[in-house]
C-alpha cells in the first residue's frame, strides 16, 4: 500500500494528538505515532526510522545541550544565582516595585550565562517569589513575573533552542546567538516597563536605596559569573571555539566557580548534579531523536511543499507569512517542548521561509521567541508550571497576570518581524560572514 500525503499527515498528527491527550510523555508519543505508517506503507520499514534518530544524534554540536543544562545546574547549586539577585536588587531595587524589577533583571544576566529558561524559573523563582510575597507582592504577581522573565533564558545568548536550532538547520550558532541579543534585550525593557506599570497601581515598595559602596560590592561579588557569556559568545564570534566547546568551557568555568574560587559546591554535591544534567538532558536528547523520525516522515510524504503551495495561493507576502509561522510555533508551543517543535515544525516551514523571501536567521528568530512564549502558557507551560508550584498556586489562579505580562512581549515578536534588522543589525556588524 502507497499512502497518501493527506492520509499520512492525518496518521501523523492525529496518532500524536490522541497519544498526548492520553498523556502518553511527548518525546514516546512522537514515535509511536510513527508506527502506523510503517506498518502500512510498504516502502518504509523500522530500520529506516532508526536510522533518522541515530543520524540525529550523531551530531557535534548537539553535545552543547548537556553542557550548557550542567553549566546552569552548577551556576544554581553554587549559589552563583544569589550574586546575581544582590548585583540585580543594588541596580533596580530602588524603583517602583523593586524586587519585581530585580526579578526581571535577574533573569536577563541568569540568561546570558545558562542558555536554560526552566533553571532559571527554577533557581531564582525559589529565592524571589518568596521574598516578593514577604515584601507585600501579589503571589500571582510574583508567580506571573518570575515564569515570564525566565523566558529570555531561551532569546538572549546563549541558548539551548539556538544550538539546536543550528545544528539542525545548517545555521551558523553564533549569528543566532548575535541575532537573539537586541530582541532579549527589548523584551526584558518591556518587562521592567510592566513591573512599573504594576508597581504604580498597585502601590508595591522599593527594595532599598543602594550605595556606591554596597554596588561596588555586589558587583566585584557576581563579576566572575558575568564574564561567561564573555567567554561562551565572544569564543564563538572571534572564532576560537565550537558551540559546543563554548558548552564545554561553560560548564568548567561554573565548576571552577563553585568548587574553588567560591567554595559553595563540594566534591560530594557533583554526583547529584552530574545526574540531574543527565537526566534532563536525556529527556531532550531522547526528544530530538523521535521528533527527527517525525519529522522526517512529513518530508517524505512532501507536507512542506503542501503548505507551501497552500500560502502561494493565498498570495500571502512576508509579513503575513511571518505571520502564520510565529502563529504556529505558538500553538505547537502549548503542547509540545520547544526542542522537539524545532526539528518537527522548523524543517517543515523552513522551505515556507525561504519562498517567502525572509532571511534563515529571522525566521529562527521568530521562531524561538514564539517557542518561548510556549513555556509560560498552558497546557504545556513548563516555565509557569515551576514558578506556579514554588508560589503555592495552580496555574488557573496566575493565567490573567501572565495574559498581561505577555502582551508587551508579543508586541516585541511583532516589531522583529516588521523590522527584521532589529535581528539581523548585529550579525551584520559582528559576523557578516555567516549570513
Amino acid at each position: 500500500m502507497i499512502v497518501s500525503t493527506g492520509l499520512a499527515c492525518a496518521i501523523l498528527v492525529g496518532g500524536f494528538l490522541m497519544l498526548v491527550i492520553l498523556r502518553v510523555p511527548v518525546a514516546f508519543a512522537l514515535g509511536l505515532a510513527t508506527m502506523p505508517l510503517v506498518v502500512l506503507d510498504l516502502r518504509l520499514t523500522p530500520f529506516i526510522l532508526l536510522d533518522r534518530m541515530f543520524q540525529s544524534y550523531n551530531s557535534f554540536i548537539l553535545l552543547a545541550v548537556p553542557f550548557f543544562l550542567l553549566a546552569a545546574n552548577l551556576m544554581n547549586s553554587g549559589k552563583i544565582t544569589d550574586r546575581l539577585i544582590t548585583l540585580a536588587r543594588e541596580m533596580t531595587g530602588w524603583m517602583p516595585g523593586g524586587l519585581g524589577h530585580v526579578n526581571v533583571m535577574v533573569s536577563m544576566m541568569f540568561a546570558g550565562i545558562s542558555g536554560s529558561s526552566t533553571a532559571d524559573a527554577a533557581g531564582c523563582g525559589k529565592i524571589l517569589i518568596p521574598a516578593m510575597q514577604r515584601e507585600g507582592f501579589d503571589t500571582r504577581f510574583s508567580v506571573a513575573i518570575t515564569a515570564c522573565s525566565s523566558v529570555m533564558g531561551v532569546i538572549i545568548p546563549p541558548s539551548i533552542l539556538m544550538v539546536v536550532w543550528g545544528g539542525v538547520m545548517q545555521i551558523s550558532v553564533g549569528a543566532l546567538f548575535l541575532a537573539g541579543a537586541i530582541p532579549g534585550m527589548l523584551i526584558g525593557f518591556a518587562l521592567l516597563s510592566t513591573v512599573f506599570v504594576y508597581a504604580k497601581v498597585y502601590n508595591y515598595p522599593v527594595a532599598g536605596r543602594p550605595t556606591l559602596s554596597s554596588f561596588w560590592t555586589a558587583f566585584r561579588g557576581s563579576i566572575l559569573a558575568l564574564l561567561t557569556p564573555v567567554f561562551v559568545v565572544g569564543g564563538i564570534i572571534g572564532g576560537v571555539v565550537t558551540p559546543t566547546e563554548s558548552a564545554i568551557i561553560a560548564a568548567g568555568y561554573a565548576m571552577i566557580l563553585g568548587l574553588f574560587v567560591y567554595r559553595t559546591v563540594s566534591f560530594r554535591d557533583l554526583g547529584h548534579i552530574f545526574y540531574d544534567t543527565g537526566r534532563f538532558a536525556s529527556i531532550s536528547l531522547f526528544a530530538i531523536g523521535t521528533a527527527t523520525a517525525f519529522g522526517w516522515l512529513l518530508a517524505f510524504y512532501k507536507v512542506p511543499r503542501l503548505i507551501v503551495e497552500m500560502l502561494t495561493q493565498l498570495n500571502a507576502g512576508p509579513f503575513e507569512t511571518m505571520l502564520i509561522i510565529a502563529l504556529l510555533f505558538l500553538l505547537f508551543g502549548l503542547f509540545i517542548d520547544a526542542i522537539p517543535t524545532i526539528i518537527i515544525l522548523g524543517t517543515v516551514l523552513m522551505p515556507v521561509a525561504a519562498a517567502a523571501d525572509i532571511h534563515p536567521v529571522v525566521f529562527a528568530m521568530i521562531g524561538i521567541i514564539s517557542l518561548a512564549f510556549g513555556l509560560v502558557t498552558p497546557p504545556y507551560g513548563l516555565c509557569l508550571l515551576i514558578s506556579a508550584s514554588i508560589g503555592g498556586l495552580n496555574v488557573i489562579q496566575v493565567i490573567r497576570d501572565v495574559v498581561i505580562i505577555l502582551i508587551p512581549m508579543l508586541i516585541i515578536l511583532i516589531l522583529v518581524m516588521l523590522f527584521p534588522e532589529i535581528a539581523l543589525w548585529l550579525p551584520r556588524m559582528l559576523l557578516p560572514s555567516s549570513l
